[in-house]
């Protein structure tokens, strides 16, 4: 017969947990885990009822009175009875809204860049950069001799 400490430890390595990380789990002392596994220490009707729950399998598998891991919560449950595994069916991701080529996108990576200090003083010096060279210069003075039209 399956002692309560050897199914413990069966349950715990399928996890992939520690004794101290499975004792953290369970609000438990952190050598809890440790002496219920090695029988040093038996844990009570309640401690088992969290273990259990814990790993989603009955108190009395836990125990090593049964084989049976369903918990009697679970007994009446329609995947109980059947002999396939449930298959997982993921819900489609969905789909990102469209925005139109002159709609500005709001919240985005671009509008985080341009609310850094550091990107509004690099966008402002190549601004006044590109003023200053000659082919700014003409922009500009175009732009001031078509106002002067109006």
């Amino acid at each position: 017969m399956v002692t309560l400490g050897q199914r413990m430890e069966e349950l715990r390595n399928e996890r992939g947990l520690s004794r101290p990380a499975l004792s953290a789990a369970l609000g438990f002392p952190k050598n809890a885990a440790e002496k219920f596994e090695t029988g040093r220490q038996t844990p009570t009707k309640e401690q088992q009822e969290k273990i259990a729950a814990y790993f989603g399998v009955s108190v009395f598998y836990l125990r090593g009175e049964s084989s049976d891991r369903t918990r009697q919560e679970d007994w009446m449950d329609a995947a109980a009875f059947t002999d396939e595994e449930p298959v997982f069916v993921p819900k489609p991701a969905p789909k990102p809204p469209k925005h139109k080529a002159t709609e500005p996108v709001q919240g985005g990576m671009l509008d985080a860049m341009l609310a850094s200090k550091g990107v509004q003083d690099l966008l402002r010096g190549m601004v006044l950069d590109v003023l200053k060279s000659p082919e700014g210069q003409a922009i500009i003075a175009q732009a001031v001799r078509k106002e002067l039209k109006k």
